[in-house]
């Protein structure tokens, strides 16, 4: 059976692009990161996740915190509240090289495995203008791995596969929905309470999607009128 490497945050986007790996027949290994996220319940949603898909094996791997993101710093004030305009700009959300840095992790791992894939969830339409969810980082992404592995240079592949790249959204909502995506045990929000905020921009993207695709989203935020 060939295998896939699947980056998993626990969000709706991990969640849904693990859930296309497994309609894609692919045996499932599960990578998340533990990189000092105040979010930290995203990787309670992680674990779930891969329980639900069966992994075949889910590892959370831990990175030093080098801070320079809301998403690390508390003492940093998260973006919130933005309009789809100013989601266009790059917010102190941003994690430095956070993608660059696992899908080397996961590159390693999957030459170990012999796996034939990764995959990833970014999203280059409905997304927070980070620069490492653009489909150019993802071309170049596999570039590097086609002269960086010893499967590449003896003419094998792992391949780079982002099959929301292109998608907005509501599209991947109602993917998902169709492959019996379990949204509620997913967590994108950044502030990582018991509810989620409702205004962070992974918040307000969420919404907006589940909104454009005729859904409720099933988890609970802190007001009903976020729903």
């Amino acid at each position: 059976m060939k295998r896939a490497v699947c980056l998993l945050s626990g969000g709706l986007d991990s969640s849904t692009s693990i859930a296309i790996a497994k309609e894609e027949g692919y045996e499932l290994y599960a990578l998340s990161f533990d990189y000092g996220q105040l979010h930290r319940r995203e990787l309670e949603a992680a674990k779930a996740i891969a329980d639900h898909y069966g992994v075949r094996e889910h590892v959370i791997y831990r990175l030093a915190n080098f801070g320079g993101s809301a998403l690390v710093d508390g003492n940093m004030e998260m973006p919130m509240d933005r309009d789809e305009e100013e989601m266009t700009d790059i917010p102190i959300s941003y994690v430095p090289a956070r993608n660059t840095v696992f899908l080397s992790i996961a590159l390693g791992w999957a030459e170990v495995l012999d796996a034939d894939a990764i995959f990833i969830g970014v999203n280059a339409l409905d997304y927070s203008g980070y620069p490492d969810c653009r489909p150019e980082f993802i071309e170049a992404y596999q570039r590097m791995a086609d002269l960086a592995t010893k499967k590449g240079v003896e003419g094998g592949k792992i391949e780079i596969k982002a099959p929301l790249l292109h998608m907005t959204k509501a599209e991947i909502i109602k993917k998902g929905m169709k492959l019996g995506v379990p949204y509620e045990l997913t967590w994108s929000c950044y502030k990582g309470g018991e509810k989620a905020c409702g205004r962070c921009d992974s918040c307000g993207l969420r919404l907006k999607g589940f909104r454009e695709a005729g859904y409720s989203d099933p988890i609970n935020y802190e007001t009903d009128e976020n729903r």
